[in-house]
């Protein structure tokens, strides 16, 4: 192949990996957003990590079993500058959690909104 066909082809090829990525990346499609979950336990860790921050937490289920939940946040940088920090959810907090779930049932959930013990709410928690 020629240098004048190698460079297009090149540009081109990187271009459709980023939107591929990036469709597969936003779309959470995992999640039924037309359905909520109520998570009421304590806080097991707070990762804040790129590209999203994920919350989990201990919660007892209708059997009396402890399962841990897995919920998924937005990004650090959009959190940051709405009053999160890295401290906002602490190992022991007790905490309320509203999410949308799984579609295929596993313990885990798209993040809504949040209240915490002090009565305070973070994101959509009406």
């Amino acid at each position: 192949m020629n240098a004048s066909k190698a460079l297009p082809i090149s540009i081109g090829c990187i271009l459709a990996g980023f939107a591929l990525a990036s469709s597969a990346h936003h779309a959470a499609t995992m999640f039924d957003r037309g359905q909520t979950v109520e998570l009421s336990g304590e806080i097991v860790e707070f990762q804040w990590t790129s590209p999203h921050v994920w919350i989990q937490i201990n919660v007892e289920n209708e059997s009396g079993e402890v399962v841990e939940w897995s919920v998924e946040g937005s990004v650090p940088n959009r959190l940051y500058r709405a009053g999160w920090r890295p401290t906002t959810f602490r190992p022991g907090d007790r905490v309320t959690i509203r999410g949308a779930p799984m579609r295929n049932g596993a313990p885990a959930a798209l993040f809504i909104g949040a209240r915490l013990a002090d009565g305070s709410t973070l994101g959509r928690f009406e």
